[in-house]
């Protein structure tokens, strides 16, 4: 205890010692994880846990503040990565398929936590607002082990394609459930058509973002060979695209998969751009799943009405999104690889949650709101930490699981 209380008051305060912590005990626990068969990266969330805030507090949270630009850039990466893979010719052969997977499990998944919290007893504004949060995915642990796998073909492909699509798809389902549910507080008049308009404006302005970005990635390295020269210029425009998308309220997720999606179909000489890459991408992947770690919360599981609306919400969270898959591939009449294990890959969650609940909890209606009002948001909060939490540690497991069933062709 004297060692941990001399290492918090010398070193703890640098946020250069945080940054090494995370490496190195997310090493050990990433090298323990991948012993006993799970996934790397559930070694990482759990070092974050044993030096974050629930465990040995080691991170300060001034220290988060400043880490959280890691986590910022890792999602560019990945969302750039992700785009990368929607090829024209990928999406003339997919296209239709991983729209309507994408809409059935979003769908489902909303209709199912919705009224089963109503059912529950949650109120329906409450309830709302978790449906739509509940469809959201985390595509970072999605990508990080398909490459740890080096896992290519159809059943990645549509993995990918699903994952995009969700997040678009989640912005469009929570601003219609948020206006809703504001209505439903008193605090506002229900304007649906505003509310869409709120959330196509985000599409389109991140997606222009996203284009401009890969077109000057484009037209300034395309006659490029040094790829030394082609990593400043490529890493400086995903920046900006980032950081003008942060700034202005878009998604850097979506402004930055567009930019992976104009590069590849730009040219396929843009292929060496992703290459360029992947030395910086393992460093980055340990700090972010250490940073995401550290976010989480134990204390949520203290409450047990938290934990019963919490349970509520991840069972009917993952039958929704299997469900959704397995029906829609069954009346597509596709892979059984695909319509029995592509549902599990889609059980992560993560940055897009946390962030619709924190817009909820700084919007102006809950402000306004009645102290019971603000009490169900509070209560709301902790249930998606929990979901958050749980979906972390064994949502990367069952993603690893259904890759690997059709990475070695074991589906029967």
């Amino acid at each position: 205890m004297r060692i941990l209380e001399l290492i918090e008051y010398y070193f703890a305060h640098h946020v250069i010692f945080s940054a090494a912590l995370m490496l190195l005990v997310g090493y050990f626990f990433g090298q323990l994880a991948e012993r006993i068969k799970l996934p790397a990266i559930t070694g990482y969330i759990l070092a974050g846990v044993v030096i974050g805030s629930s465990g040995l507090r080691l991170i300060r949270p001034a220290n988060m503040e400043m880490l959280y630009v890691v986590s910022e850039l890792t999602l560019s990466f990945i969302a750039v990565i992700i785009g990368g893979e929607f090829s024209f010719h990928k999406l003339r052969l997919y296209g239709k398929n991983i729209l309507i997977l994408t809409l059935a499990q979003m769908l489902l998944t909303f209709v199912l936590v919705s009224f089963g919290l109503c059912l529950a007893g949650l109120p329906a504004y409450i309830s709302f607002v978790l449906g739509a949060i509940s469809a959201a995915t985390a595509p970072a642990a999605t990508v990080v082990i398909v490459e740890k796998l080096k896992a290519k073909g159809k059943f990645v492909d549509y993995l990918y394609g699903i994952v995009a699509l969700d997040d678009a798809g989640t912005v469009i389902l929570f601003s219609v459930a948020f206006a809703l549910s504001a209505s439903m507080m008193g605090q506002v008049e229900l304007v649906l058509s505003t509310a869409l308009w709120h959330a196509f404006s985000e599409i389109l302005y991140s997606i222009f973002v996203g284009a401009i970005a890969g077109l000057a990635i484009h037209y300034t390295t395309i006659k490029k060979r040094n790829l030394n020269e082609i990593k400043i210029l490529a890493l400086g425009f995903i920046f900006l695209s980032t950081s003008i998308s942060i700034s202005l309220g878009l998604s850097p997720l979506i402004a930055n998969m567009t930019l992976g999606m104009v590069l590849v179909n730009l040219s396929s000489k843009h292929v060496r751009i992703l290459f360029t890459f992947e030395p910086l991408t393992s460093v980055l992947y340990a700090i972010f799943f250490s940073i995401a770690g550290a976010e989480l919360r134990l204390g949520v599981f203290a409450d047990f009405s938290i934990l019963l609306a919490g349970f509520a919400y991840i069972a009917l969270r993952m039958l929704g999104k299997y469900g959704g898959i397995f029906m829609a591939s069954s009346c597509l009449k596709m892979d059984k690889g695909i319509r029995n294990y592509l549902g599990l890959s889609l059980f992560p969650q993560a940055g897009v949650a946390i962030g619709l609940v924190l817009f909820v909890q700084a919007s102006p209606v809950v402000h306004n709101a009645s102290a019971a009002v603000q009490a169900d948001i509070a209560k709301m909060i902790n249930i998606v930490l929990m979901s958050v939490f749980f979906n972390e540690i064994v949502g990367p497991p069952l993603s690893k699981f259904a890759i690997m069933k059709n990475l070695k062709g074991r589906v029967s």
